[in-house]
């Protein structure tokens, strides 16, 4: 016989709190950790490198300097030092997953 306390698991209640590292909203990615959005949007490849951009200071955000932890949302401007050249983009949109062909689709450069 089955026994019932070992059901699966099922959500009675949700949280008041936001998970940090996705603000979602009726299946749509609202907002994103900065070095997340990095390599989601292949500006920079991995997101350990990402997080040590941030580290660094050579990440802004609407120019501020950003931790990898800051949330990333649509209209921010990303200004990423790379050497002695900046990449300046708009965040234009903001996914969770995308392929490699649409992942331009996600920022503007300026």
């Amino acid at each position: 016989m089955r026994d019932s306390s070992k059901q699966p698991f099922s959500i009675v209640s949700v949280s008041k709190q936001i998970p940090v590292n996705v603000i979602a909203m009726k299946g749509m990615v609202i907002s994103m950790r900065l070095d997340k959005y990095l390599k989601v949007s292949r500006l920079i490849k991995r997101r350990t490198v990402a997080n040590d951009a941030c580290d660094a200071g050579r990440v802004l955000i609407n120019d501020k300097p950003a931790k990898a932890s800051t949330n990333v949302k649509v209209g921010d401007v990303i200004e990423i030092g790379f050497g002695s050249k900046a990449v300046r983009v708009e965040v234009l949109d903001v996914q969770e997953t995308t392929r490699k062909d649409d992942a331009k689709e996600l920022y503007k450069y300026l």
